[in-house]
């Protein structure tokens, strides 16, 4: 934590940093960060403006379009996952519901168009059981 706090101190040093130009005997010019014996002068550095053309800043727009609606698809595939991904919790629940609900030994029946029950046979009942098993088998594995 101290070593942050005194990175962070030292930066505003380092972004005043000088630069000193001299020219030396054989008429080279130098740049550096300390001044030289010679007589060295200081030099203003002034960050560089970048000014972009129409064309530069239309591709520019473009591309910032283009990604714009590719996060946008990536964002409504992640949503329409997690709903199918609910869905298919959902659905698994109901069959492993449905096949806690038939357990052995129970009667079950249909009503007919007049209202009399008729009662399922035990081979229907354990074909139903066994397409609930199968289901829950292929869905929910």
């Amino acid at each position: 934590m101290r070593l942050w706090f005194c990175c962070l101190l030292l930066l505003p040093g380092l972004a005043a940093a000088e630069v000193y130009r001299w020219v030396d005997a054989d008429g080279q010019v130098h740049f550096g960060q300390r001044p030289n014996a010679q007589g060295a002068e200081r030099v203003e550095v002034k960050p560089q403006v970048v000014e972009r053309d129409a064309a530069t800043r239309e591709r520019q727009a473009r591309s910032e379009r283009f990604y714009e609606a590719r996060r946008q698809e990536q964002a409504q595939a992640r949503s329409r996952s997690v709903e199918r991904q609910t869905a298919h919790r959902q659905e698994c629940s109901q069959l492993r519901q449905q096949l806690a609900q038939m357990p052995e030994g129970f009667r079950y029946y249909r009503s007919d168009a007049d209202g009399q029950r008729s009662y399922y046979s035990d081979e229907e009942m354990d074909a139903a059981r066994r397409q609930l098993r199968e289901r829950v088998a292929q869905r929910c594995s």
